[in-house]
Formats: C-alpha cells, structure tokens, sequence
C-alpha cells in the first residue's frame, strides 16, 4: 500500500506523438480517401510544422503515400495492417476454405464482401484461373455498391427508407462499366428482382468485360450480414449461361458459409 501522506498516481505510458499520428490516420475514410495537409490541420487542429512532421514520417514508414496532385493517402503499409486485421475477423476466417472451392470447382474468381455506405468492401477473394479483368479488386478494396453484383444483394436487404438514405446521386458519380445503372429508381428495379430471385447478375457494370452473379450470406435470425459473386468474362458467358453454370454453386457455397455462421 502507498505510505500516508505520499500521493501516488498511475504511471502514464502515453506517446502524444504518437497518438498525433494515428489521430491523423483515423481521418482517412471511404468517403474521405485522401487528405491535404492543410484538410489534415484543419481537421485535427495541430499547428502546421506538427502535422507536416507526422505525415513526413508516416510517409517514410509506408503508412502515407503522396499522390499525383500532392495529397496523402494511406500507404501499403496501413492497407496491410488493415487487411490483417481483416483476415482475423469470423466471417472471413469461416469463409476463405469454401470461396476457394468454389474457385477451383469453377475455374473462376470468387469475392466476399459487406456493405459499408454506399460501398462494397471486399473482405475475401479466391482466385480461380488468372485474369486480368478484376485485378484491381483485392482484399481491402472497395467498389461502389450500386454497380457491384454483391452490392446489389446487400442493398436489396434494406429497408426502403435506410436505402434512401444510404445510397443519393453521387453514389452514381464513379465511371465504370458500360451497362453501370445511374438512377435510383433503375436501381430499386434491380433490387427488386435481387430479392425475388435470391441471386442477382450484373453484366459490365462494375469493370468493362466482367460479368458476376451474387447472393447473400446470413447470420442468425437470417440478417443478410455480406455476398458472395463469383465474377467471369463478359465475352464467354451471357446471362442465360452465367445462370445455368453458376446460381447452383454459388448459392450451395453461400449456404454453406451461412450454416457456419448459424444462419
């Protein structure tokens, strides 16, 4: 026990600078991808030099990246760390065994993903026969939900008036794919059928030359938690075939991955 009459506190074992620092990295968002210095001052209230200091350094561990028009981004260092906190999580550790058997029963690649605003996360991908059609989706990345199959499962499982205010005309600001729907109600169409169907199939919406087919996987008590698509060539598949080759499967593996989770 501390003596009478002598105070004593806890020991403080709190770096400032580098709170500072992951002050800084907790700015950057889907909506916000990068920042500049002076969005970072104004944004975390630090004196100029301070803040020019901290992102010098998280840019030389890897942690910040300048891009072409002087702002900062998170580096590879940061998507790291966060893809392997990713691969910790449940759904994903239940999911990657039975997305990658599904690659190799098909030939094809295989993505799970959820739902963060308007975006799909990617959260997990099994690659089938390699293709350089969705080599700019990985774990990590994001695509936006109105033009992604998987997005169109997850957004289908909303109530109409979280839709509202979930998805508004910039979410349909992003070029992509030529077929990309661009209102929303041409989206609530789609989702329509997504929830009629159980599946949905997007055809050059979210890359050029991609086509994919979604479905959901759920929770206990049947809460659509994320989807699962598994993407192919444009050119050899069209709606018809996509269906016949690939609703089986996929919601097999769906429902496998669901039964895991206790849904």
């Amino acid at each position: 026990m501390p003596e009478r009459g002598i105070e004593r506190s806890e020991p403080k074992y709190r770096i400032e600078a580098l709170a500072k620092g992951l002050r800084i990295l907790s700015l950057f968002s889907t909506g916000r991808p990068r920042l500049r210095v002076k969005d970072i001052v104004d944004q975390v209230g630090y004196p100029m030099p301070t803040v020019f200091r901290l992102v010098a350094t998280l840019e030389e561990e890897g942690y910040l990246q300048r891009t072409a028009d002087g702002a900062v981004q998170p580096g590879m260092a940061a998507v790291s760390l966060g893809f392997a906190a990713l691969q910790g999580l449940e759904l994903v550790r239940v999911a990657e065994p039975l997305l990658q058997q599904l690659a190799d029963e098909t030939g094809e690649s295989v993505n799970l993903g959820v739902l963060e605003g308007d975006q799909v996360r990617v959260l997990a991908r099994a690659q089938g026969k390699p293709t350089s059609l969705a080599a700019n989706v990985h774990p990590g990345s994001c695509v936006p939900a109105v033009y992604s199959s998987m997005g169109k499962i997850l957004l289908a499982s909303l109530e109409p008036e979280v839709l509202g205010k979930q998805i508004s005309a910039k979410s349909f600001a992003a070029e992509w794919g030529p077929n990309a729907v661009r209102t929303l109600p041409a989206l609530r169409r789609q989702l329509a059928t997504a929830r009629a169907d159980g599946y949905f199939v997007q055809q050059e919406e979210a890359i050029p030359g991609l086509s994919s087919l979604a479905a959901p996987i759920r929770e206990s008590g049947g809460a659509v938690i994320a989807a699962l698509n598994i993407a192919v060539p444009a050119s050899r598949y069209d709606r018809e075939s996509i269906i016949t080759t690939f609703r089986a499967p996929v919601l097999r593996t769906c429902l496998a991955v669901s039964h895991r989770l206790g849904g």
